[in-house]
C-alpha cells in the first residue's frame, strides 16, 4: 500500500491511497472460505457449494468491505503518523473511471487542515472585569423580602396600598399569559400603582407596558417577555385579579434568624445584612465571571485572525447528518457553526500552549463540592465523608457525567488563566448597573 499527499494550499490537501491486490486478497479469501463453510444454497449440501459460485455472489461485496476497512485503518494511521490536524473528516473523491477489477485500486480523499495562528491573551482590549457589590438599597430590599416571605398573609376583599395581589397578565397578540404576584410599589407609573387600589377579585385592570417598571427587564419577570422584546415594548396587558392579601411582616428577631441560618449563626440585623451581603456577592461573582468569560471569548474570536477551509467544511457538513443536506442548507449550517468552530480552535490552542490538564483527583474534588452544596440546600449541612465519596463514585462512573464535570473544571481553569493573562479593567458596580452592562445598555 502506498499513501501520498498533495498539498493544494495551506488549508486543503488531497491524500491518495494506492491499494494493491496483495493488500487485501488474503483477507477476502478467508471471508469467502467462511462463507463457503456456512452457505445454504438450494441444490448443494451445506459446505459443498463451489467456490466459483460463492465468488460470483459475494466476492465484490466482500472485497469492497475489506478494502474499506483497510482504507479507514491506513488513513487514520497516516494522519496520526504525519501529525496532521484536520477539521471534520476526510472526504472521498469520486473517480469516474474507478474499477474494482484494476490491478491497483487508487482512492483519493480531501482533507481540510486546521489553520496555523497565534493567540495573544495580553492584547489591548476593552474588557471589563466586574466586581458586583451588594449595596445598602439591595440589602434593605432583601431584608424586607425575608420579612414578607416569613410573614403572615391575611386575605382581603379589596386591594389597599401595600397588599400582595395575585393575578394573570394577558396579551394574546404578544403571547403573554403569566400568573404572578405584584404589589403597588413595583410600578414606576404612579397611575398604574393607584389603578389596583380599590379593586376586587375578578376585576380586570389594563396596564400599558411602556414605562410600567423602573427597569424594562422586569417585564421578563412579571410578564415572561423575552429579553429581545422588552426594550420599548408598548402594548396593553390585562391583569385579572385572582387573590388579595395583606402582609403582616415577620419580626426581625432571634427566632427568625435561627430559622434562616441555624441556631446562633446570626444574632442581629447587622449580622443578617452581612450574611445576605456575603451570599449575594458570592452569587454575583458567578454571574460576573460568566460575563467576563463570554467577553473574553468574543474578544478572542474577533482579534484572532485566521482562515478556515470553508468550502471543504461546507461539503463535509452536507455528509455528516442522517439525511444529506443541500448546498444551501450546508451554507446555512456553516454560518451558524463558524463562530463556535473558531473558538474551539482558539480554546484548544490556549489549552495546549498553557498545558491546562485535568487530573482525576480534580474531578473528584469538584464533584464533591457540588454534591455538598446540593445536600446543604436540602438541609444536610454536615454529610459524612463516606456518604459524599459514595455519591461521587457513582457520578463519576458515568461517562456522560465525567464529560460534563470535565467541561466545568476546564472552564474554571480557562477563567483563572484569563483572569491572570487578559489585561482587563476591574470595575465595581451595583447589581442594577451590572444588569445594564450585561445587556449592553448605558
Amino acid at each position: 500500500m502506498n499513501i501520498t499527499r498533495e498539498q493544494v494550499d495551506a488549508l486543503n490537501a488531497i491524500v491518495k491511497v494506492a491499494v494493491a491486490k496483495e493488500d487485501y486478497t488474503e483477507k477476502v479469501e478467508k471471508v469467502l472460505a467462511d462463507y463457503k463453510k456456512n452457505a445454504s444454497i438450494p441444490g448443494f449440501r451445506k459446505g459443498a457449494v463451489p467456490m466459483s459460485l460463492i465468488k460470483k455472489q459475494y466476492e465484490k461485496a466482500v472485497m469492497a468491505d475489506e478494502v474499506n476497512k483497510l482504507l479507514q485503518e491506513s488513513l487514520n494511521n497516516y494522519l496520526v503518523e504525519e501529525k496532521l490536524d484536520i477539521l471534520g473528516n476526510p472526504l472521498p473523491k469520486v473517480t469516474e473511471d474507478f474499477s474494482w477489477d484494476a490491478e491497483e485500486l487508487t482512492f483519493e480523499f480531501e482533507l481540510g487542515l486546521a489553520p496555523d495562528f497565534k493567540v495573544d491573551l495580553s492584547a489591548k482590549n476593552s474588557i471589563i472585569d466586574y466586581k458586583i457589590i451588594a449595596d445598602d438599597a439591595l440589602l434593605d430590599e432583601q431584608v424586607e423580602r425575608i420579612q414578607k416571605q416569613y410573614g403572615k398573609l391575611i386575605p382581603q376583599e379589596v386591594v389597599a396600598e401595600g397588599n400582595e395581589v395575585k393575578g394573570t397578565f394577558v396579551n394574546e397578540e404578544k403571547g403573554i399569559n403569566n400568573t404572578t404576584v405584584v404589589t403597588s410599589d413595583i410600578f414606576k407609573d404612579k397611575k398604574a400603582a393607584k389603578a389596583l387600589v380599590g379593586k376586587k377579585i375578578g376585576d380586570v385592570v389594563t396596564f400599558k407596558t411602556k414605562g410600567l417598571f423602573d427597569d424594562d427587564h422586569k417585564l421578563m419577570d412579571y410578564l415572561k417577555v423575552n429579553h429581545d422584546d422588552v426594550h420599548g415594548l408598548d402594548v396593553e396587558v390585562q391583569f385579572t385579579i385572582e387573590g388579595i392579601d395583606a402582609v403582616e411582616k415577620a419580626e426581625l428577631n432571634q427566632e427568625l434568624f435561627d430559622k434562616l441560618f441555624g441556631e446562633g449563626a446570626v444574632t442581629s440585623v447587622e449580622d443578617l445584612k452581612a450574611k445576605i451581603k456575603e451570599d449575594a456577592e458570592a452569587q454575583f461573582a458567578q454571574q460576573a465571571d460568566q460575563k467576563f468569560l463570554n467577553d473574553v471569548t468574543d474578544f478572542l474570536i474577533e482579534s484572532t485572525k485566521f482562515d478556515l477551509p470553508a468550502e471543504f467544511l461546507k461539503r463535509w457538513i452536507q455528509t455528516v447528518g442522517e439525511t444529506p443536506l443541500t448546498p444551501e442548507q450546508a451554507e446555512e449550517e456553516y454560518a451558524k457553526s463558524e463562530k463556535g468552530l473558531r473558538y474551539q480552535l482558539i480554546e484548544n490552542k490556549v489549552i495546549a500552549e498553557n498545558d491546562l490538564q485535568i487530573q482525576f483527583e480534580e474531578l473528584k474534588d469538584f464533584t464533591s463540592g457540588l454534591i455538598k452544596r446540593q445536600m446543604a440546600q436540602f438541609g444536610q449541612l454536615n454529610p459524612s465523608d463516606e456518604e459524599v465519596d459514595g455519591i461521587v463514585a457513582r457520578v463519576l462512573s458515568n461517562q456522560d457525567e465525567i464529560k460534563r464535570v470535565s467541561d466545568q473544571v476546564m472552564s474554571q481553569k480557562m477563567l483563572s488563566l484569563f483572569k491572570d493573562k487578559v489585561k482587563a479593567k476591574v470595575k465595581e458596580v451595583n447589581y442594577q448597573d451590572f444588569i445594564k452592562a450585561m445587556y449592553g445598555e448605558n
